[in-house]
């Protein structure tokens, strides 16, 4: 007995396959229109939750300090928590997926989310607040790989993929954006407590929409490998701890040489290997190396981390720049974010119709190339510049930038994945992600840190014309010269991204075979 033919793509001028057990879109009702379009809207906004919170928190903190009573040196583990717990269990809630079903793992994370959510609003105290926001990270790492995972079984086409790869792109990205703006709102005009509860009407939605709008995907064959998930949760969560902790902190003091530091960095390099050598050698591996055996999606995860360094580093030294430099107050900071945000928005869906005509790499190039040339536009900035053209300009076009990359590169990684092994893939797409933004503040910080202890050092020994002592105009120079340091880094990171594109991605006509 034969097996029967994978289905090819269609030919010219047949219309493209529709999601399982539904027609292609051709013979699709509007009702069936209505819905699938719905479908994306609610995986979207569960993207947008898990992306606002490694940012709408961040306004808040200062508010939440001061009616929590947290120390200075606890405070930081109320976004560390977070980080670290999305970013370790990312690859299990990958996996989680494939085998257990995506809608069902989609919804169990999104009510976990939720629920912490609520939790973390009504904290009265530090570690209740603390294990709140580790079960928002858990939440989400379960439900964003589903969410991307659960895109690509909805649809399978080229071109219904792209537009809805757009609009999953479009509300993700500007959401790390948009959440320092609403962070400001929420926190200015209602409270810090606000900042948490605005997830949870936006969960309850999703929760209640996502079992009539999405496909119900099956139980897949296959066991959890408990000792790889094991090790690589551990090198991961070390991997992000060793990061977020060895960056230099505002005073300028470097945490690399901390034992604390040196003994996490060496104990997620040995969980690593031990994870890459256990990937390599069982049947049922939580995470296929062969995976990373195409050269286009490896160079896709690469990049990915790229651009999570960059993009991180840059908002957070903006942010502080426009502050402590050019007096802004919180809400006026968080107003500046609104276009490149709008930009973010639109250039996703620019890219998914674009993407078609000219391939992945095309888009991906040049998206980084205008970025790389915005940010170091943004290095130019100085203490004296004008809001539109020395910030409002640049900062507009890098952003623009990176907006055109998120399509061609989810794209990318998705395409001929083996079935069943969507989930997983979805989650190392955004560990890169969760990932490079930890190294964003490690590696761009490290570097900017670096320049504004030197300006005080210069100032202190009197190497600086004016005296001793640390003015506000001092603070002012000092802080001018570590965001121009570190927009330029920046923009190094994301050329550097370029090259890795054009020596990896293959041309429009070169796609990736099955992994």
């Amino acid at each position: 007995m034969t097996r029967p033919a994978k289905p090819g793509p269609p030919e010219p001028g047949q219309p493209e396959p529709g999601p399982p057990g539904q027609p292609p879109p051709a013979h699709r009702s509007a009702a069936q229109h209505g819905r699938l379009r719905l479908a994306v809207w609610v995986v979207s906004l569960a993207q947008l939750m898990a992306v606002l919170d490694t940012t709408i928190v961040n306004i808040a903190l200062p508010h939440l300090q001061s009616s929590l009573a947290f120390p200075a040196t606890n405070l930081e583990w109320v976004v560390n928590a977070y980080s670290l717990a999305f970013g370790g269990l990312l690859l299990l809630g990958g996996r989680a997926g494939d085998i257990l079903g995506r809608r069902t793992v989609f919804i169990a994370g999104t009510a976990v989310f939720t629920a912490a959510s609520l939790l973390a609003g009504l904290a009265v105290t530090q570690w209740w607040m603390i294990a709140a926001r580790a079960a928002q990270g858990a939440g989400a790492a379960f439900a964003v790989p589903s969410a991307l995972a659960l895109i690509a079984d909805t649809f399978p086409g080229k071109r219904e993929r792209s537009r809805a790869v757009g609009v999953f792109t479009a509300i993700g990205a500007a959401g790390g954006a948009f959440g320092i703006l609403v962070g400001g709102v929420l926190t200015t005009f209602v409270g810090w407590r606000a900042v948490f509860f605005v997830n949870v009407p936006i969960g309850g939605a999703i929760l209640l929409a996502a079992p009539l709008v999405l496909p119900r995907s099956n139980r897949r064959p296959g066991r959890f490998d408990l000792t790889g998930a094991l090790t690589g949760i551990g090198g991961v969560t070390l991997l992000v701890y060793t990061l977020i902790t060895g960056a230099t902190n505002a005073g300028g003091h470097s945490h690399w040489g901390d034992p604390a530091v040196i003994v996490s960095g060496a104990a997620a390099l040995v969980l690593l290997g031990a994870f890459g050598a256990r990937e390599a050698s069982v049947p049922h591996a939580l995470v296929p190396l062969r995976l990373f055996a195409q050269r286009p999606r490896f160079g896709a995860y690469a990049i990915t981390v790229c651009i999570g360094t960059a993009m991180l580093g840059n908002l957070f030294f903006l942010t502080l720049f426009l502050q402590r430099v050019w007096g802004y107050s919180p809400l006026a900071t968080a107003a500046v974010y609104l276009p490149p945000s709008l930009m973010l928005t639109a250039g996703p869906q620019a890219a998914s119709r674009l993407i078609n005509r000219t391939g992945p790499k095309a888009l991906i190039v040049a998206g980084l190339l205008i970025a790389s040339t915005g940010m170091y536009g943004m290095s130019l900035m100085g203490e004296h510049g004008s809001y539109v053209t020395s910030m409002l300009a640049p900062t507009v076009i890098g952003y623009a930038g990176l907006s055109l990359t998120g399509v061609p590169l989810i794209t990318v990684t998705l395409a001929g994945i083996p079935e069943g092994r969507n989930g997983v893939a979805s989650g190392l797409y955004t560990t890169a992600r969760q990932v490079g933004g930890a190294a964003g503040l490690a590696v761009v910080g490290t570097v900017a840190w670096a320049a504004w202890a030197g300006v005080l050092t210069a100032r202190r020994s009197g190497a600086v014309p004016g005296g001793d002592g640390v003015t506000a105009l001092v603070a002012r120079q000092a802080m001018t010269a570590a965001a121009d340091r570190a927009f330029l880094g920046s923009a190094i990171i994301v050329l550097t991204a370029a090259i890795i594109a054009l020596l990896t991605i293959g041309g429009r006509s070169r796609t990736v075979q099955p992994g």
